[in-house]
């Protein structure tokens, strides 16, 4: 159990309710076990004076945790941990197209750029200069609260145009249709790192300007090249990125790395 007397003070300088920045930090803790099964969490006054928050405050992230089945509140009597397994099964089981279908299943997608234009130079970097590409701008939105998850923007080989259209893309996820055309993907690269919301990530994810946000950008190899590219923004507020490796990637070192971009100042 966590000392009650730390204090970990929120800030609304995170662009973050700070509501939802308690909810996370709880949530966090739940899911990594220094809450157990059975736990009583903390008074609500020991976590105002905790987190430098108000009741209300406090009242609200317990009220999230409650309905995400991780906590049960005791009317006089306090907040407790329940059993979740269903947490931390989805964190060490399953496929990456498992996870994608667990995606299609809970959300809904809004199409909202769909063309073809010229590569960005970011995207020519990766798959080599190409005059024209298939672009695709998609908002994931929670189906049961249609609350903004996820932004995703691909860019496609053109001669795609014809299978990838928008109305199909409303209909069904992009792995599938790229099997339809019978692309064949061999490996897929992924690089995560972290930026703040600039206006268009802000208003597509309904966040602040300025608010942390995650990007994971894909490249997909198919025919021993680059094939094509997706970068998804996630809000942290809402989302985790899970990276799972077998016992034998944690001993080579495979499926995982760490790159710093370090840059020295002239003196």
């Amino acid at each position: 159990m966590p000392d009650g007397n730390d204090r970990a003070l929120l800030s609304t300088a995170a662009g973050v309710p700070l509501h939802r920045q308690m909810f996370l930090v709880l949530h966090d803790e739940i899911v990594r076990g220094v809450f157990e099964p059975g736990d009583s969490l903390p008074t609500e006054q020991a976590m105002c004076e905790q987190f430098g928050v108000s009741r209300i405050t406090v009242r609200r992230a317990l009220a999230d945790l409650a309905d995400e089945g991780l906590i049960q509140r005791r009317h006089g009597v306090g907040s407790f941990v329940l059993n979740s397994p269903s947490i931390r099964q989805r964190e060490v089981g399953g496929s990456y197209m498992d996870e994608l279908r667990q995606v299609e299943f809970a959300t809904d997608v809004d199409v909202v750029e769909f063309g073809v234009r010229g590569a960005s130079r970011a995207v020519a970097e990766v798959l080599g200069p190409r005059d024209r590409m298939l672009y695709v701008l998609r908002v994931r939105r929670s189906r049961r609260t249609a609350e903004p998850l996820m932004i995703t923007e691909a860019w496609l080989p053109v001669e795609l145009a014809d299978v990838i259209t928008e109305e199909a893309l409303g209909a069904r996820p992009l792995y599938q249709l790229l099997a339809d055309a019978g692309v064949e993907l061999e490996r897929l690269d992924h690089e995560l790192t972290a930026e703040i919301a600039g206006p268009r990530s802000a208003t597509l994810l309904g966040t602040p300007i300025g608010s942390a946000v995650i990007r994971v950008n894909r490249v997909a190899f198919a025919g021993g090249t680059p094939h094509h590219v997706v970068s998804m923004t996630l809000s942290p507020n809402r989302s985790r990125v899970i990276l799972n490796q077998t016992a034998d990637e944690i001993h080579t070192g495979s499926g995982l790395a760490i790159a710093h971009d370090v840059r020295g100042t002239a003196t």
